[in-house]
């Protein structure tokens, strides 16, 4: 279906005749964004560091045309390759690779602190910057950084992976005025605890996480279809947040 076979406010949320560039696509968040997006008709360019699940992924979006290109965003040689593979216009880009990892202060080392800059900091910001450099990112488009809540709130253990969060809705903030001029829009999803493969075994964890959530946990179909409204047309006059969702865990 078409566009223009839809009513306003479906065409509004619609993702059809849009190239969507999925970072972190393998799994998790990442690879439920890249499905719903597809399944709103988008042509996805998903990314990530596993060639084997990144194919599975693939395999089951809806549509032709998909690209995957396997990427290490740590490394700026991948950046530049993948920016160069995907080609353009994109029209909407979403970071949503990433790590957490429990390390109480006391227990920080600088590789630790190191790893976290890389890999949730600095990736997702030079590869924005390669892409805008290149003119890839259209006009009107948008860039869609996946923080936590952590970003926002004080939370035991995270301190590493809650500074390199914090640090990017400050990005957000410069980067939405920066690119006000072509109307593309920067924003954030800050999402609370979403059970993925990133936890591991914290079944502890995750079951004390349940009991301060009042809508219980979230899921990466929330998150992804909390995607789909920023990189729509539907947000077209919403830049510089975050959009907090925390199922009521932060009142």
């Amino acid at each position: 279906m078409s566009t223009c076979d839809l009513n306003p406010t479906a065409a509004a949320f619609s993702l059809h005749g849009k190239n969507i560039l999925v970072t972190g696509a393998s799994s998790g968040i990442g690879r439920q964004t890249a499905i719903t997006c597809a399944q709103r008709g988008a042509r996805i360019i998903a990314t990530g560091r596993d060639a084997t699940r990144l194919q599975q992924t693939m395999d089951q979006l809806h549509g032709q045309g998909h690209v995957q290109i396997t990427a290490d965003l740590t490394i700026s040689d991948d950046r530049n390759r993948l920016a160069l593979a995907a080609g353009s216009p994109i029209h909407g880009l979403i970071h949503c690779a990433g790590q957490q990892r429990i390390c109480p202060l006391r227990q920080l080392t600088e590789d630790i602190m190191t790893q976290m800059y890389a890999v949730n900091f600095l990736a997702p910001v030079m590869l924005t910057q390669q892409l805008l450099y290149t003119n890839a990112i259209a006009p009107q488009g948008s860039i869609v950084f996946l923080l936590s809540t952590a970003a926002h709130i004080g939370t035991r253990g995270v301190g590493p992976y809650s500074a390199m969060k914090s640090g990017l809705l400050g990005i957000i903030r410069c980067l939405a005025l920066e690119q006000a001029k072509r109307k593309i829009r920067v924003n954030g999803i800050s999402p609370s605890t979403i059970p993925t493969a990133m936890w591991g075994a914290e079944h502890d964890m995750i079951e004390a996480e349940k009991a301060r959530h009042l809508l219980g946990l979230g899921t990466p179909e929330d998150v992804a279809n909390a995607a789909v409204y920023l990189l729509s047309d539907a947000s077209r006059w919403v830049t510089g947040t975050s959009l907090l969702m925390n199922g009521g865990a932060m009142l």
